[in-house]
């Protein structure tokens, strides 16, 4: 194994076990190993990697993973730097699985939680402040990043909110062709178009086949948090194929969340409650294979984006709206997260030693954890 694979399975199997927090606080966490630390990126080519990203279907933080491990390390590093990162959360989670199938319940995490969510704030702001610095290249950047943030709020379609955000930065930025005579513009669109009839309220066999199409149909179109695969996921598993209950659905949804790595690491738990460890390991194999795939046909074209004029602007606006996206996730994380003087204090001094000390925020993690764990004692 050379050098830099080893360094990608490393990285991103430690990840995989101590990345909380769900998509922002995981590309947080690969910005501070990979660029502030490990300086195998700089700013600009991270964030041209984040941008890229959302416009592709799937889960975003695995897409990053894979993108970054393509980079330090070739084919074999998409493979094995993706691959770490998803299967320990899917070892937590088919666990959990089956404390929940034969208990009934999923074990209480608050504990962790306390003390786990605001580092993780403190994590995101972080980066946040470090790529905004290389993000907002005029007025135009902001006022972008401001309405993104505002769509966010008014529950404007995410993938809107991006296409928007770069097409105007690039006609604002190209201007000047436009008025020269270029008069003809293309831009790639993806519009996916998913038919999830709920018209079949019986329940129908579960066979494997039919549990990895389901998956691998969410995986390539899915665009959006664990709430849009809430609603993906419900249509077929609870209305269509009668497989699930609301409740079980759930309690899928939160363990993904609650549990470090990919939140589709939900596709685990489902299958294992309708088909075992063979049921398991076919939905996460099919919601996680379409990421490897997008990943290998859209990373060699980034650099002729960042090179081309039309498509360099329609990515600095993609980047800024990504950035708002995450800053509007993180608001929403801190109100529900920063409820007394010491979660308030946590994310204080985790932001502090971020900045000042460069620590690493695995080790905040861990720390933070503890502290929760003896608090609530």
């Amino acid at each position: 194994m050379s050098s830099h694979l080893a360094e990608v399975v490393r990285l991103f199997f430690k990840l995989g076990i101590t990345a909380f927090g769900g998509p922002a606080a995981h590309v947080a966490m690969m910005h501070d190993e990979i660029v502030r630390r490990r300086k195998w990126l700089d700013d600009q080519q991270f964030l041209d990697l984040l941008g890229a990203t959302n416009l592709i279907p799937g889960p975003n933080s695995t897409e990053m993973a894979i993108h970054l491990s393509f980079l330090r390390a070739g084919w074999p590093g998409l493979l094995l730097g993706g691959v770490c990162f998803i299967v320990p959360a899917m070892l937590i989670v088919l666990a959990l699985a089956w404390v929940y199938v034969r208990f009934g319940a999923t074990p209480q995490v608050g504990w962790l939680l306390y003390g786990v969510k605001p580092v993780v704030i403190a994590i995101v702001a972080q980066a946040l402040w470090g790529l905004g610095r290389r993000a907002v290249k005029g007025w135009l950047s902001v006022v972008l990043a401001a309405g993104v943030i505002a769509g966010y709020f008014f529950n404007v379609n995410v993938l809107l909110l991006l296409f928007a955000s770069g097409l105007i930065a690039m006609l604002v930025s190209n201007m000047q062709r436009l008025r020269a005579g270029l008069s003809a513009l293309l831009l790639p669109a993806f519009s996916p178009l998913v038919s999830l009839s709920d018209s079949l309220a019986t329940a129908v066999p579960y066979t494997l086949p039919t549990l990895f199409l389901v998956f691998l149909k969410v995986g390539s179109v899915l665009y959006g948090s664990g709430y849009v695969l809430l609603a993906f996921l419900r249509a077929d598993l609870v209305v269509r194929y009668g497989w699930l209950t609301d409740q079980q659905l759930i309690d899928a949804i939160a363990i993904g969340q609650v549990t470090p790595g990919p939140v589709f690491t939900t596709a685990t738990f489902v299958g294992y409650l309708v088909g075992g460890v063979p049921g398991a390991l076919v939905a996460t194999l099919g919601i996680f294979l379409p990421s490897f795939i997008f990943v290998a046909l859209s990373n060699p074209l980034i650099p002729r984006l960042r090179q081309s004029p039309w498509f360099a602007g329609m990515l600095d606006g993609v980047n800024v709206a990504s950035l708002g996206l995450m800053a509007a996730v993180t608001w929403q994380l801190a109100l529900s997260s920063l409820i007394d003087p010491l979660t308030i204090g946590l994310a204080l001094c985790a932001f502090s030693l971020l900045a000042r000390a460069r620590i690493n925020a695995t080790w905040l993690i861990a720390a933070a954890a503890m502290i929760g764990f003896l608090v609530q004692l």
